[in-house]
């Protein structure tokens, strides 16, 4: 293999053909399976390795490889904080195709293990069986497991001993929940026939040493519900607030849904500087809170503020951006499509003592009319921190259209990012890029690009 090529594939060279292929470093030398055969390019998996890159370490997490959650723990951190700079480099350029000013270095973390702070585990009576378990007759996937979902599995899940993404005690009550329910008989949830009692657990903890834990079970069956609660509660009193959903819908998602506080307020504390944020089950919240930090201290700086600007922060979720810059705004203004988010926003505004932040929920192609600036002010900043997809076509013209003198758009996806600067290189140029490692051992990499009006 002769390069890496993004989203955890590395690539080769064949008569001229590039050959992207899967769970492979650049020096690893393959026999490989093609799964996709077009003129000038293919894709497949590695069948069979006759030479290990001297790049490759030895992963540290037993169940590496299988679970899927984290891609790159046979590299050294330092490699991979180089392949994700040049990931972002070679999008910007290859998609992006404006002039770009040179690139920062990548902001890496500090803590490489047990960074998140929020996690979901998914109770399921199908276990994901190992490559050399499918073949065996004694061995069947009709088994009560706790853990994650195989990558490319809807239906079957890894089960979890030791997972190093989050602090403890999120291991020993992942266990403690699963081994109670095969001491007790409880049944666990089958995807495909929608049947069984124990769905979820998410559990949060935060810097501040808070830690919410929300139970999901398929169906109300209150006696079951009660005892396995208060054994929760019983046997970690560290959590600070226990909660529990009702999920009788056949998808996973909480947003439609009322999680209960079985003890504690209901939420959790986390702080960013001096900021503090109320994070409720449904909350987003960004998930690495240290370099959650780190980056928005780079957007702070990126926004060149002084006290006399008008910030927009477009999609602002539950305001923490907007919040975290407001000492050195004269006004924020955060606009969000999803209604809860804005209501978090105005309790963190509320919460923080803001007298200068306004949050207004819609979509900001509706939102952000003459009336509206008339009524808040044009922006002299806009920050906006889109989804995987990137800013709708629409937001795009719309921000040409407001031709505000700055904007700071952070991004968790630089090639939907490269896109939406090559539409606002009619009117902007990039004048600085920073990457941030927000996830170490992943393929996903955040990028914050300043951008000055003409």
């Amino acid at each position: 293999m002769e390069n890496y090529a993004a989203e955890g594939k590395s690539l080769a060279r064949v008569e001229g053909k590039v050959i992207f292929v899967e769970n492979t470093i650049p020096g690893d030398e393959v026999d490989v399976l093609l799964q996709k055969n077009k003129k000038d390019w293919g894709e497949g998996i590695a069948l069979h390795y006759h030479k290990y890159s001297d790049l490759r370490i030895e992963p540290f997490c037993q169940h590496f490889g299988v679970c899927g959650g984290c891609q790159w723990q046979m590299l050294p951190y330092e490699q991979q904080l180089q392949f994700k700079q040049q990931q972002v480099t070679d999008n910007l350029k290859r998609i992006g195709k404006v002039d770009l000013p040179d690139m920062m270095p990548i902001i890496g973390a500090e803590q490489t293990t047990r960074y998140r702070n929020k996690m979901e585990y998914t109770f399921s009576n199908k276990r994901f069986l190992l490559a050399e378990e499918l073949n065996n007759p004694d061995v069947t996937p009709d088994e009560n497991v706790a853990g994650f979902h195989a990558r490319g599995f809807f239906d079957k899940v890894v089960p979890i001993f030791e997972c190093h993404l989050q602090e403890e005690p999120t291991n020993f009550i992942r266990l403690a929940v699963w081994e109670y329910a095969k001491k007790h008989g409880l049944t666990h949830y089958d995807i495909r026939n929608h049947t069984g009692y124990l769905r979820n657990l998410l559990i949060r903890i935060a810097t501040t040493g808070e830690i919410m834990v929300n139970l999901v079970v398929g169906y109300e069956e209150k006696k079951t519900r009660l005892a396995l609660l208060e054994f929760i509660q019983n046997k970690f009193p560290e959590i600070t607030t226990l909660l529990y959903t009702i999920n009788p819908k056949r998808n996973d998602s909480l947003y439609d849904l009322e999680p209960v506080a079985f003890s504690g307020k209901g939420y959790i504390i986390e702080k960013l500087e001096d900021f503090q944020f109320k994070i409720s089950p449904k909350s987003f919240f960004q998930t690495n809170t240290k370099q959650g930090e780190k980056l928005y201290q780079v957007t702070r700086e990126f926004a060149e503020l002084n006290g006399t600007q008008t910030v927009y922060d477009l999609y602002c979720g539950t305001g923490s951006i907007g919040i975290f810059v407001s000492k050195q705004a004269k006004k924020i203004v955060g606009v969000e499509v999803v209604e809860d988010a804005i209501a978090d926003a105005k309790e963190n505004a509320l919460l923080n003592h803001l007298e200068n932040a306004s949050f207004f929920a819609g979509d900001v192609i509706d939102v952000c009319d003459n009336a509206f600036f008339e009524s808040n002010g044009r922006p002299d900043v806009i920050i906006t921190d889109p989804p995987r997809a990137g800013m709708h076509e629409k937001l795009v013209k719309k921000l040409l259209d407001i031709a505000a003198p700055t904007v700071v758009y952070v991004s968790c996806n630089p090639a939907t990012q490269a896109r939406d600067i090559a539409l606002l290189n009619e009117k902007y140029q990039v004048t600085k890029l920073q990457p941030v490692d927000m996830f170490p051992h992943t393929l996903h990499i955040e990028n914050i690009v300043q951008l000055k009006l003409r």
